[in-house]
């Protein structure tokens, strides 16, 4: 039980980290937006996730059985690991710099609103852990 919830905490513990992580990338996009030749990046959170939690969070690849010649094979693989990549730019600006403000705005907006969700989660799961334990 005890271990159920650890694994419970270490997952939401990482998932914060990265949206930390992405918030802190985002807000460098933002800060940089009149500097020339910065290139905006972004972090794949949801391959970041899996990566740092290992083969917890990996599904199996799969593959379909054929029953027929005139089936068509198909296959299913898992992603790699997740890292930092750079924006492919909307609108390229003379200066070299790819940040497009309505971008980075959404997306941190997006992020901040995520943050928030999983801290509100984590909470009432903590909540719900001590009613069980007091009863």
């Amino acid at each position: 039980m005890i271990d159920r919830i650890g694994e419970d905490f270490d997952f939401y513990q990482k998932a914060l980290g990265l949206r930390q992580q992405r918030q802190e990338v985002l807000a460098t996009n933002i800060a940089n937006s009149d500097t020339p030749n910065f290139k905006a990046r972004d972090v794949d959170f949801a391959a970041s996730l899996r990566e740092a939690m290992g083969d917890r969070l990996r599904l199996p690849d799969t593959q379909l059985s054929l029953t027929s010649a005139r089936h068509i094979p198909a296959q299913a693989l898992t992603s790699g690991p997740g890292t930092e990549l750079y924006r492919v730019p909307t609108q390229p600006s003379l200066d070299g710099n790819t940040v497009d403000m309505n971008v980075e705005r959404i997306q941190f907006a997006d992020n901040t609103m995520r943050y928030q969700s999983d801290l509100s989660i984590l909470s009432q799961r903590i909540k719900t852990l001590m009613m069980a334990m007091q009863n």
